[in-house]
């Protein structure tokens, strides 16, 4: 396996993470919640290991870089909500099945078990926890998924500086929308208990 850059400390922490269930525990237990706007910066895995906080799109960047060291290609996919934030998810297949580590705020939109047969499967796993302050179901399309290796000329796991490129890109492929128009008319509003769930162990 390449070491893609990485120190040898860097490496082993690595190590230490030798299951997508264990990235996941990372990604929850040992990063704090970065509350800057996502817009604000974009870190690399490197520097994510350094400082030890990331947001939505800093913690996929991570969970990409662990994957691909475990063997898996660096994939995210990204999805697009209406009057809400994206989220953006770094899948992983087990055999035909397809599942997903993630850095999220809401409790109902981290990791997803490698069950689901296709991404359109996968990412409605996140439907119904996907949600704003006015408790509307927020979550409309999704894109392809993208392999981040496009990006290893520009050091996109190790790099001192924030990687926009990957955002924007994200941002500009086309995405695939889940709902109709009148399906999404028909949406209710999430219940008191789904709401509060997702707020357990937010960082405010």
């Amino acid at each position: 396996m390449p070491d893609y850059g990485f120190t040898p400390a860097e490496r082993a922490l690595f190590r230490r993470l030798s299951s997508p269930e264990k990235i996941q525990r990372f990604l929850d237990c040992e990063l704090a919640y970065n509350k800057e706007p996502d817009g604000d910066t974009c870190r690399s895995p490197r520097r994510v290991m350094r400082d030890l906080t990331a947001h939505c799109m800093e913690g996929a960047l991570f969970g990409a870089a662990a994957l691909r060291m475990l063997g898996h290609p660096p994939l995210l996919l990204d999805l697009e909500a209406t009057r809400d934030d994206d989220h953006v998810l770094a899948i992983f297949r087990a055999g035909s099945h397809w599942g997903a580590v993630a850095k999220s705020n809401y409790s109902g939109l981290r990791f997803r078990e490698p069950v689901y047969r296709n991404l359109r499967e996968l990412v409605m796993s996140y439907f119904e926890h996907y949600y704003n302050h006015r408790r509307e179901k927020t979550l409309r399309r999704y894109s392809r998924p993208v392999n981040l290796s496009r990006f290893d000329r520009l050091g996109w796991m190790t790099d001192e500086e924030d990687v926009w490129t990957i955002p924007n890109h994200l941002c500009e492929i086309p995405h695939r929308a889940l709902l109709d128009a009148s399906t999404v008319r028909r949406l209710t509003r999430v219940d008191d208990r789904l709401y509060a769930a997702g707020l357990v162990g937010m960082s405010k």
